[in-house]
């Protein structure tokens, strides 16, 4: 179905791989195991255990280059894949995802401009899950292969024709929240619900959690802090917030360049910033 060897479709539910990827309202394409319960957790909520929404995560890189410490410190680069595979599986059966996707690509591979073979997996994957929305990492994320896998869906997307692409292009916070947006520009995701459930899907990445990072505390509250902060002179609306940069018009304007694209945000902060100095010295 793809082009690497060790690509794999694992079906949650035992459904068929076709049907289970074709009934995709909501997809995800993150670079690492574990990036898409951090950012796409809007579309897991808003699938799960849901008759008329369905969930796909899709990990591009293979994991041999994941950090390790304490227990997996001596864990070989082919262990440490094989482990953050079954993990990636596991969560996908805890959030009842409708299929979960590995490309298996070396991380060396997503960096490269134009890299034909992962393209054409990606322009497949779409093609064949059709989403109304897909999640994949944001422009000013700080992780570079994070920023490749943006950059390689984005050149994807602009070989599909119009009808085979998504309503929306979200960008998701990862390894830099989106904060700093413009709060007419933010793209605003209430996920104040199945709070044990959102903890249980970082939480099953033990390799991650117990291998140097406390990412369930961190993940958790910025949610709750993308909440309690988003309105300084109003009570809060929601108990955990995501927030997501809308990157669809790059999808749909071949010509718009990324780094423009981004420049924009950044300049509308600079001025807000600027103006309220102004305005109060």
């Amino acid at each position: 179905m793809f082009t690497q060897s060790n690509s794999e479709v694992y079906i949650p539910d035992g459904s068929d791989p076709t049907k289970a990827l074709g009934r995709t309202t909501h997809l995800c394409i993150a670079a690492h195991q574990d990036d898409i319960e951090i950012m796409a957790i809007d579309g897991i909520l808003r699938a799960y255990e849901r008759s008329d929404a369905h969930f796909t995560g899709c990990v591009v890189t293979d994991g041999h280059g994941s950090p390790r410490a304490g227990k997996f410190a001596d864990v070989s680069d082919d262990e440490m894949a094989r482990i953050r595979v079954e993990e990636q599986k596991e969560a996908a059966r805890i959030g009842k995802y409708s299929a979960q996707v590995f490309l298996g690509y070396p991380s060396v591979e997503v960096k490269k401009v134009e890299n034909r073979g992962l393209k054409e997996d990606l322009k497949n994957l779409v093609r064949q899950t059709r989403p109304q929305v897909l999640f994949t990492h944001n422009l000013a994320d700080k992780h570079n292969t994070h920023v490749g896998v943006l950059l390689r869906v984005l050149e994807a997307l602009r070989e599909l024709e119009p009808e085979e692409l998504p309503e929306k292009l979200i960008g998701c916070e990862v390894w830099r929240n989106l904060d700093w947006l413009p709060d007419e520009q933010k793209v605003v995701m209430d996920v104040s619900t199945h709070r044990d459930l959102q903890a249980e899907l970082v939480d099953v990445f033990v390799s991650q959690v117990q291998g140097g990072k406390n990412y369930t505390d961190a993940v958790l509250g910025r949610r709750a802090a993308n909440a309690t902060f988003f309105a300084s002179h109003a009570t809060d609306q929601a108990t955990a917030l995501t927030f997501g940069m809308d990157m669809t018009p790059l999808m749909l304007d071949k010509k718009l360049e990324p780094f423009e694209f981004v420049k924009t945000f950044i300049g509308e902060f600079q001025a807000d910033v600027a103006g309220m100095i102004e305005r109060l010295k």
